[in-house]
């Protein structure tokens, strides 16, 4: 029955799945460690190794060892070539999605159906990329969940670190979970309420990580080296020098957790320094850095307060790179006045996995319900459960607890806890101003909406007897929504063509947008005169063709996985 929940990460990934007594229990492999480095070595043509053993050869091999994929999805044009092949992200991600699934196997379970987590501020072509990484690895991907949504239900069910009982509904609780992790940042207001987390406002940026943090220190490291060493080649001009030099980084800026100082032997080009790092130090150089992830969070909680929520009670702190001393310092210092107490950290690095094992058993329990129920005549097709009577939906959860041998209380709990959400990014339409004549996007999903959502527009032809008719969709880029072309992303494109001749300038096209709690985009066009629709969806066709797909998947059949 298991549904297992995968926290997909920039540095560093994780499977989880829920136990007998409902609890999620990270799954480690055979390295024994609960998360695996987000590494791929492609060692040969037809070899690859994942996990702490490409990271380590990234230092001897860095031309084939791909790091920090996540940063890539839904980049179309991005590939990472090795031994003369070409890898999509998706595609590299399915290999480290192979490996979690092959440590999982190690301890006794055969994951099938699964939900990957994802940061909040991630957009529709970067989670239906995410979704193709699963299909590749072979797995049926049941959902995408943002990531600060899977720490906050781990958080929820009053198991781990004494949070609220979202079970017992007898607690109301909002709070700001601040997720900086290796490669993407997010800030997310949610309330937890009723049986019910809704979430509030977003904001976030998936180009901001602790890698950025390790890059830093590398250079500062990098300046130091060459200073005392002024005849030797700088680290960061030789590949292999410079993945020594961010690994160093990266291990001294963990040191600096809990020590003010440490010290980094760097040795490269026949030369060799010890370089003292403080804390201190690493807090100066990356301070910008910090100050961006505040900077967004300040604007989360502003979103949050326009929404009637101008305090929250707590703050939790998720993502490793949540650890650095400085993240709490600086939030109890520029944001004390807007919650209580002090930022928790929240079980950083494995609260997400466990999030999404906890709500892959409620998407399973709830099918398995929905099931009975249209078996036996109590829901009609495609109604929610909530359209069933009380009594008959009563009586199908004591039949699902009975034939999977799990508490009756389990499965009330999954199916009574809902999961609302918001938009992460505004979505339009590319349409002509009648006043300025200018192609201008029109905004009719903004960024914060509640989800699901489904919003209606009418717009004209330009001309009389218009025979086509384009219909681009775009993305909002930056934080505001843009009325400039060249500001946006184009997401999906299409066309109304054999519109008949007779039809005046301004004859109405209907443009309607849906958007589900997966975030995917749904848009139907109609020329309401003529009668003509069009349907679009952004589906993984926006990221890569179908050749391309099958080509992807003919290379990942001939590889091997190398231990």
């Amino acid at each position: 029955m298991a549904v297992h929940g995968i926290d997909l990460g920039t540095t560093n990934s994780a499977i989880a799945r829920t136990g007998a007594d409902g609890r999620p229990q990270v799954l480690a492999g055979l390295s024994g460690e609960p998360t695996t480095p987000s590494v791929v070595l492609f060692a040969s043509p037809g070899e690859h190794v994942v996990g702490e053993g490409a990271r380590r050869e990234a230092r001897l091999d860095p031309e084939h060892v791909c790091a920090l994929v996540k940063r890539r999805m839904g980049d179309a044009e991005w590939r990472f070539v090795a031994h003369g092949k070409a890898w999509s992200a998706p595609a590299v991600s399915s290999l480290i999605l192979k490996s979690l699934v092959a440590d999982a196997e190690f301890a006794g379970d055969h994951p099938k159906s699964v939900v990957i987590t994802v940061p909040a501020y991630f957009g529709d072509e970067e989670r239906r990329a995410t979704v193709l990484a699963g299909t590749y690895a072979d797995l049926d991907v049941l959902d995408v969940l943002s990531e600060p949504i899977a720490a906050a239900l781990s958080y929820g069910f009053g198991r781990l670190d004494g949070g609220p009982d979202l079970s017992k509904g007898d607690t109301s609780e909002t709070v700001l979970v601040y997720d900086l992790g290796g490669g993407t940042f997010d800030a997310t207001v949610i309330e937890l309420a009723d049986r019910r987390i809704s979430v509030l406002a977003v904001e976030g940026d998936h180009q901001l990580g602790g890698a950025d943090w390790d890059e830093r220190i590398a250079l500062h490291l990098s300046r130091r080296f060459c200073a005392d060493n002024p005849d030797a080649e700088d680290p960061l001009d030789d590949s292999a020098g410079a993945q020594a030099l961010v690994l160093a980084a990266e291990r001294a800026k963990h040191q600096l957790t809990d020590a003010e100082s440490t010290d980094v032997v760097v040795a490269h080009d026949g030369a060799r320094s010890t370089i003292t790092l403080t804390r201190a130090e690493v807090e100066e150089l990356t301070a910008p850095l910090l100050r961006r992830t505040l900077d967004l969070t300040k604007a989360c909680l502003a979103e949050a307060a326009r929404r009637g929520v101008p305090r929250v009670d707590g703050i939790l702190l998720v993502g490793g790179s949540s650890r650095m001393p400085a993240v709490a310092a600086a939030i109890t210092k520029e944001l004390g006045d807007r919650f209580s107490g002090e930022p928790r950290l929240h079980d950083p690095d494995l609260a997400v996995a466990r999030g999404a094992a906890l709500y892959g058993e409620k998407k399973e329990l709830e099918r398995m319900v929905g099931a009975d129920l249209r078996s036996r005549g109590r829901l009609r097709d495609g109604a929610p459960l909530g359209d069933a009577a009380p009594a008959d939906l009563d009586a199908a959860c004591r039949r699902v607890a009975d034939a999977y041998g799990v508490p009756i209380g389990q499965v009330r709990r999954a199916i009574e806890i809902q999961v609302d959400t918001v938009v992460s990014r505004g979505f339009g339409v590319l349409a002509v101003n009648g006043f300025t004549g200018r192609l201008e996007p029109t905004w009719l999903v903004h960024r914060n909406d509640r989800l699901p959502v489904r919003t209606r527009r009418s717009f004209g032809t330009v001309r009389p007897d218009q025979d086509a008719i384009n219909v681009t969709i775009v993305e909002q880029q930056g934080q505001v929504e843009s009325d400039r072309v060249g500001d946006v992303k184009v997401l999906i494109e299409g066309e109304i063509s054999g519109i008949p001749p007779g039809f005046d300038e301004g004859s109405e096209v209907r443009v309607t947008f849906e958007m589900g709690f997966d975030g995917v985009l749904h848009v139907h066009a109609f020329h309401v005169d003529a009668g003509i629709p069009l349907e679009l969806s952004a589906t993984t066709g926006a990221t890569l063709s179908q050749a391309e797909v099958a080509r992807e998947r003919d290379q990942l059949g001939k590889l091997r996985r190398r231990e």
